[in-house]
Order: structure tokens, then C-alpha cells, then sequence
């Protein structure tokens, strides 16, 4: 699936969310005017079935609107309706003339809606083109450097520059064509490597990327420049999508990002705002060998020069 497809079923997911909003309170606030509509006025269990019903779409539209990613959250609302369809079929049943034709009216509408719950949940589980399984993690973060957004993005486009401010990498190395070698070292000194592409390159905009088929940890991102308000430098904000392997080798990976990866990712841009700024990351005389980023684990606090 494209990204614009996906993008457009994303939004579709949110729409729903929105109809089931508006049915929810719709139902409980006129569950009478609901039940006459769909041909159940006459069943002395109408007014509370369809305010039960009206309570569950308002969990459907929190369930929706309340996430980034609203389409797999659809599968919610396809349960619901398998709910409603068994309930108008049963009622259906037994009802004829007007009511009947009512019930039946309001069974097309809900089968519709159940159409279109379906296929928004099933497009969102089919992965983007090359991209692999759906990430199970999703990280992002932002810093503002105080350099001009030219500056910046020539110094992440070198890629193997990356190891200077981001701690878990090893070394990162361009093999041309838009593909690089990238190293890890976690626990116990497990070594993890892959290759990546370049997917998108935008001069001084964007930068994304995404491991290639067969990698050992799945992952793709971007990073995005612009100019900060006030003319203050460079936005810098990076995603980070990642599948890490099951067994050992996902434990390592999962350890090598730390317990809050996201917090990681942080410390990485602050770390990459001081080598922009300042020419090196601010270390302790306990790592004054080098500049790796990974050395910084190894600091102890600053001691008087004796």
C-alpha cells in the first residue's frame, strides 16, 4: 500500500470515528426517534438495547480519535455491527408491513457501514510496499539546532557521522546507490548489522530511509529540516519505525535502545544539537579520547585538574 493510500484510510478510520460520535449521542439522547426509525418501536427492550448501543459508538469514537492510528482501531466498530446485523436480523423476523420494511431499511445501512468498517480495517493491516510487517514500535522526537538548516542536513546526510551523537550505533557505512551498512554493539558485546536505503532525499528537507529485504531488524524513518520561527536555526524532527526480531537478538536490540527508546531518541538529538553547536559532544576527563558517542557511557563526573 502507498504512503497516500495509506494516508487516505487513515482518514477514512477518522471519519468513522467521527460517525460513530455522532450516532453515539444521537442514540442516547432521542432512543425513541431511533427505535421508530428502525422499525423497533414496538419491542419494550428498544430504548435500552439502542442506549447501550449508543454508549459503544462512543467508545468506537475514542477508541478512533483518541490515536495517531485510527484504522486499526476499525476492527471495534466491525465487531459492533455484527452485534447490530444479528439484533435487525432476529427483529426482522418478527415483524411484517411497515415495521418490517423499516427493519429491513435500517439492516441495508448497517451492512453498508459494515462494508466500509471492513475495509478500512483490512487495508490498515496490509504493509507498505518493501516496508516488511507493521512496526511494533513507533518513535519520535524533535530539537531545535542553532545552525542554518543547510549546515544540518549536509552533516546527517553524512551518514557516517551518525555515531558521533547517536549512542547505540557502532559505525555506519556508505556502500553507494543510496545503500549503507549500519552496526550496532549491545549486550555482551552482540554484534547487529543491516543495510539501508535511501528512499527519499529532499536537499535540506527531508531524509528517509528503510532497512532492504531480508534485514535482521526491521526499521525504516525520516528525518525532516526546517527553518525554526524566529529565525533560531533548525527544526530538526526524526520517526523512527522499528521491528525488533524475537529471542535473544530482539532482547539485545530492544536493550540496546534502553528501557524508554523514546527517551533515547531524545538524548541522541541533544547530543547531535552539541556537535552542531559546539563542534563535539560535552564529555567528562573520564572519556577524553574520542568523540563516539557510544565512549559517553563510560564518563564519571568532572574532578578538579590536579
Amino acid at each position: 500500500m502507498s504512503e497516500k493510500n495509506h494516508r487516505t484510510h487513515e482518514r477514512l478510520a477518522t471519519t468513522l470515528g467521527w460517525a460513530s460520535l455522532g450516532l453515539g449521542v444521537a442514540q442516547l439522547a432521542a432512543p425513541g426517534a431511533i427505535s421508530r426509525l428502525s422499525g423497533l418501536d414496538d419491542s419494550p427492550w428498544a430504548g435500552k438495547a439502542i442506549r447501550l448501543v449508543g454508549i459503544r459508538e462512543l467508545l468506537h469514537a475514542a477508541a478512533l480519535l483518541g490515536t495517531r492510528r485510527p484504522a486499526p482501531m476499525t476492527w471495534t466498530r466491525v465487531a459492533g455491527d455484527a452485534m447490530d446485523l444479528t439484533m435487525l436480523g432476529r427483529a426482522m423476523a418478527n415483524r411484517d408491513g411497515p415495521r418490517r420494511r423499516r427493519v429491513a431499511a435500517a439492516s441495508a445501512a448497517v451492512a453498508g457501514i459494515t462494508l466500509a468498517d471492513m475495509y478500512t480495517a483490512m487495508r490498515a493491516n496490509r504493509p507498505m510496499p518493501g516496508a516488511g510487517p507493521e512496526p511494533i514500535t513507533n518513535l519520535r522526537a524533535s530539537i531545535t539546532v542553532n545552525r542554518p538548516r543547510q549546515e544540518v542536513y549536509r552533516f546527517w546526510r553524512s551518514l557516517e557521522n551518525l555515531p558521533r551523537f547517536m549512542i547505540h550505533l557502532e559505525s555506519v557505512e556508505t556502500i553507494g546507490g543510496g545503500y549503507s551498512h549500519w552496526k550496532v554493539r549491545g549486550p555482551a558485546h552482540k554484534v547487529i548489522e543491516w543495510d539501508a536505503e535511501i528512499v527519499e532525499d529532499r536537499e535540506e528537507q527531508l531524509i528517509a530511509w528503510r532497512s532492504i529485504e531480508g534485514a535482521t531488524v526491521r526499521n525504516s524513518g525520516w528525518v525532516r529540516f526546517t527553518d525554526a520561527p524566529g529565525g533560531r536555526g533548525t527544526e530538526v524532527r526524526v520517526r523512527i519505525d522499528y521491528e525488533a526480531p524475537a529471542g535473544k537478538l530482539g532482547l539485545a536490540f530492544a536493550r540496546l535502545l534502553g528501557e524508554h527508546p523514546e527517551q533515547q531518541v531524545r538524548d541522541d538529538l541533544r547530543r547531535f544539537k552539541q556537535v552542531m553547536e559546539t563542534g563535539e559532544v560535552t564529555r567528562s576527563e573520564g572519556s577524553p579520547e574520542g568523540t563516539r558517542a557510544q565512549r559517553q557511557l563510560f564518563q564519571r563526573p568532572a574532578q578538579p585538574v590536579r
